[in-house]
C-alpha cells in the first residue's frame, strides 16, 4: 500500500472562493455514470483478488493474523468468502464482527448475493434484537456486542472455527472486550486440545503493532490496495462556522461538477443533518437552468433502515446524489458515486469522566486516522477530492489516533459482562488498551449501588440480581429498573418503555413541519414527562392496531415503532423465563414512575432557587433539552436518560420524580452525597 497514493499533496482552497487548483477543470471532465458491472467481474476486479491465492495458503498456517488493507481493497466481503472456498474453517461458522449494526446488514445482503444464495441461508447476520441466520449459516456477519453476549452462554465460542475482528481500528468498547475474550478462548480451547479457533484481526489504518503484541506477535499481512489517487484541500483559515462552510462548499462542487459524481459530508448527528439536508433541497429548488438536479439524502444510525438503503442506490440520470451522513459512513460501507468527500473535521463522541460519573456525549474534533478514513471514501472506484474544512496547521494538530471507547466510556455494562464470563480479578483483565483503575473502580461502585455485585473475601462476585440484570442485553439501570418493576405492580409498562428508550427515536421530526409537529404531539402529551408521552403514543398506536397511515399522521417512524415490539417481546420473554409475575398499573402513572427513579436514581437533578438544574451526584449544571416535552416546565426533581454537551450540557429523556423516592431508592449514597456537600 503506497503511502504516496494516499496522501497527497495539501492544496488549498477557501469555501466561498473560486478554486485556485490549477488542476481542478481537468479534475472534473464531465463523464455518464458506469453501466453496473457483473458480480463475478467486481470480484475478480478488487485489489485483493491478485493476494487470493498467497492468502490463503498463509491464512492456512496461521492460528492469529493481523490483515491490513485500505478502504476498498475488498478484504470485509471476500476473506470470509476465500476461507470458506478454500474449506478453512468449514466445521463451524466464520464470524466477522462490525461496530456497527447497518454495516453487518449490508455487508451480510452484499456476500449473500455475491454467492447467489437466499440471506439467512449460507450468510447471515445477527444484530441486537435481530437474528437472520438459520442451521445452514456458515458465513455469519454480526456486531461486536453480539459475539460478546453468545461468549456470555459458551466462552469457548465453540460454534465457530474462525473469528474475524473487522474494523479493528474503530476500537469500540465491544471489540476491545472481544479481544480479550477471543484470546482467552483460543488459549483454551488449545489447552483441551479441541478444533483450534483462528483468529483474524482487520483493520484499515497502519497502526497495528499494539494488535500484533497483543496476539503474542501474530503476522501482519499487507494487502496493496488500489486506493485510486485523492487530492486533499484545506481552508486558508479556521472556519468558525463548519455547517456554513460545508453547505458553501457542496453547492461551489454542485455548479462545477458534472451531474455523475456524488458529494459525501461528513457531519456530526441527526438534527445537523436534518436541518443541513432541508437547507440544500430548499436552494437547490432555486438553482439556475443548466444546474444539475440534486438528491439530498441523510444518513444516521436512527434513520429507518429502507431510507438508509437509499444511499447505495444510483441517483435519477442528470440527478447529482448528496449524502450527508454521521461517521457512520467512515468505514465498513461502500457507497458508489461518491467523487467528492467534505469532511467538517469534527464527530460526536462519549466522554465519561470517573470523578463526576458524568457520560456526555459531545461535538469534538476527529483523529488523524479518522481524517485519513474520511478522505479515502472519495477514492473507492476512481481518482477523488477531498475538502477539509479546517488548516493544514489545525490538520496537524490533531490526535493522531482515536482513543479507544474502552477509555472513555463508562464501564458498568463492560464490568458485568465480565463477571458473568467469570473473569477471575476485573482489575487485572488482559485488555488491548487498559482502562483506568477509576473507571474500572467507578463502574463497580455503580454496580455495587444497583445491587449487582459484592465482595466476597475479597473476590468481586455477581448477586442473584446482578446475574438476572446480565441477562438482559441492555445497560445495567435498565435491568434493574426491569426486574423491580414486579414490586410496583407496572412491568408491563416500564417493558414498553425501555424498549422506546433502546431503539433509535421513534419520534419523526421534519424541521419543516414544526407547527405540524407540535399539533400531532399534543395530544399524547404528558406533564410527568417524556417516559409518559412516549408510553401513551405506543398505546395509541397498539391500540389503532399498528396503523402505518396513523404514524404517519403523527410523526412517528413506523419501523422504529415496529421495533420497539420486537424488542419489547424480547425482553418480556425474559422476565417470563424468569418467572416474574407481568403486570400492569393500567392508568396509575405514580408507581411508574416511583420505579423509574429506584433504577435510575443516579442519573438526577433538581431544580435550584435560581432556576437552574443541578445533579445530585455531582452538582452539575444542566438545562433540559429542547426536544423534551417538559423544555418549558420548571419541574423540582427529574431523572434523566443522558447528558449531550452541545453549547451546554443538556438533559434528554426525562421523568417527573419525588425526590422522597431517590432517597427510598439508594438511602445510604443520598447520606453519603449529603455528608460530603455538608463538609
Amino acid at each position: 500500500m503506497s503511502q504516496d497514493s494516499y496522501h497527497p499533496p495539501a492544496k488549498k482552497f477557501k469555501p466561498g472562493s473560486p478554486h485556485s487548483n490549477p488542476n481542478w477543470r481537468g479534475a472534473m471532465q464531465p463523464g455518464p455514470r458506469k453501466q453496473p458491472v457483473p458480480i463475478d467481474q467486481q470480484r475478480r476486479g478488487l485489489p485483493i483478488y491478485q493476494a487470493r491465492a498467497q492468502l490463503i495458503g498463509q491464512l492456512r498456517q496461521l492460528e492469529s493474523a493481523v490483515i491490513i488493507g485500505e478502504t476498498g481493497s475488498g478484504k470485509t466481503t471476500q476473506i470470509p468468502q476465500y476461507l470458506y472456498e478454500a474449506s478453512i474453517g468449514r466445521q463451524g461458522i466464520i464470524g466477522v464482527t462490525q461496530p456497527r449494526r447497518v454495516a453487518a446488514i449490508s455487508l451480510a445482503a452484499r456476500v449473500s448475493e455475491e454467492r447467489k444464495t437466499e440471506l439467512g441461508k449460507l450468510v447471515g447476520y445477527s444484530v441486537r434484537f435481530e437474528d437472520v441466520t438459520s442451521e445452514e449459516t456458515k458465513i455469519k456477519f454480526l456486531t461486536d456486542g453480539m459475539l460478546l453476549r453468545e461468549a456470555i452462554g459458551d466462552p469457548l465460542m465453540r460454534r465457530y472455527s474462525v473469528v474475524i475482528l473487522d474494523e479493528a481500528h474503530e476500537r469500540t468498547v465491544h471489540t476491545d472486550v472481544l479481544f480479550g475474550v477471543v484470546k482467552t478462548a483460543q488459549r483454551k480451547r488449545k489447552e483441551l486440545g479441541k478444533l483450534p479457533l483462528k483468529v483474524i484481526i482487520m483493520s484499515a489504518t497502519m497502526d497495528v503493532d499494539l494488535f500484533s503484541q497483543y496476539f503474542n506477535g501474530a503476522p501482519v499481512l499487507y494487502l496493496e490496495g488500489r486506493q485510486h489517487p485523492i487530492q486533499v484541500f484545506y481552508t486558508k483559515q479556521p472556519q468558525s462556522d463548519y455547517l456554513q462552510a460545508a453547505l458553501v462548499t457542496v453547492f461551489q462542487i454542485h455548479q462545477e461538477a458534472p451531474s455523475s459524481h456524488d458529494i459525501l459530508v461528513f457531519l456530526t448527528g441527526q438534527e445537523e443533518i436534518e436541518a443541513m439536508t432541508k437547507t440544500c433541497r430548499d436552494i437547490a429548488k432555486h438553482l439556475p437552468d443548466g444546474c444539475p438536479q440534486m438528491t439530498v439524502m441523510p444518513l444516521y444510525a436512527s434513520l429507518p433502515h429502507s431510507q438508509q438503503l437509499r444511499v447505495f442506490q444510483n441517483a435519477p440520470k442528470d440527478h447529482r446524489k448528496v449524502i450527508i451522513s454521521t461517521n457512520i459512513a467512515e468505514t465498513s460501507i461502500t457507497i458508489t458515486g461518491i467523487k467528492y468527500v467534505v469532511d467538517t473535521g469534527m464527530v460526536k463522541a462519549k466522554k465519561y469522566n470517573p470523578e463526576s460519573g458524568l457520560e456526555i456525549l459531545a461535538v469534538q474534533r476527529i483523529s488523524k486516522a479518522q481524517a485519513w478514513q474520511r478522505t479515502g471514501r472519495a477514492g473507492r472506484e476512481d481518482s477523488g477530492i477531498c475538502y477539509r474544512l479546517y488548516t493544514e496547521d489545525e490538520f496537524e494538530k490533531l490526535e493522531k489516533m482515536t482513543v479507544p471507547e474502552i477509555q472513555r466510556c463508562n464501564l458498568a455494562s463492560v464490568v458485568l459482562q465480565l463477571l458473568v464470563l467469570r473473569v477471575p480479578n476485573i482489575l487485572t483483565f488482559d485488555f488491548v488498551s487498559k482502562p483506568s483503575q477509576d473507571s474500572l473502580q467507578s463502574a463497580i461502585e455503580q454496580l455495587d449501588l444497583l445491587g449487582a455485585v459484592e465482595k466476597k473475601e475479597d473476590q468481586l462476585i455477581l448477586t442473584p440480581l446482578g446475574k438476572k440484570m446480565a441477562a438482559f442485553p441492555l445497560e445495567p439501570k435498565f435491568s434493574k429498573t426491569i426486574l423491580i418493576s414486579s414490586k410496583f405492580h407496572c412491568t408491563e409498562e416500564i417493558l414498553t418503555i425501555v424498549a422506546l428508550l433502546s431503539v433509535d427515536s421513534v419520534l419523526h421530526n421534519p424541521p419543516a413541519k414544526r407547527d405540524e409537529v407540535q399539533a400531532a404531539r399534543r395530544k399524547f402529551i404528558s406533564s410527568e414527562g417524556d417516559h409518559m408521552t412516549l408510553l401513551n403514543i405506543y398505546r395509541a398506536f397498539k391500540n389503532l392496531g399498528k396503523n402505518k397511515e396513523w404514524c404517519r399522521e403523527n410523526f412517528i417512524n413506523s419501523r422504529n415503532m415496529m421495533m420497539v415490539l420486537e424488542v419489547r417481546a424480547q425482553l418480556r420473554d425474559i422476565c417470563i423465563k424468569m418467572s416474574m409475575p407481568i403486570e400492569s398499573s393500567r392508568t396509575d402513572t405514580r408507581n411508574i414512575r416511583q420505579c423509574l427513579a429506584h433504577g435510575m436514581f443516579m442519573n438526577a437533578a433538581e431544580l435550584q432557587p435560581d432556576g437552574t438544574y443541578t445533579t445530585v451526584e455531582t452538582h452539575q449544571l444542566v438545562s433540559i433539552h429542547p426536544s423534551s416535552f417538559l423544555f418549558h416546565c420548571k419541574p423540582a426533581c427529574v431523572i434523566y436518560n443522558e447528558l449531550l454537551h452541545t453549547s451546554k450540557c443538556y438533559m434528554r429523556d426525562l421523568c417527573v420524580v419525588d425526590a422522597d423516592w431517590l432517597f427510598e431508592a439508594a438511602p445510604e449514597y443520598f447520606r453519603r452525597k449529603l455528608k460530603r456537600t455538608k463538609n
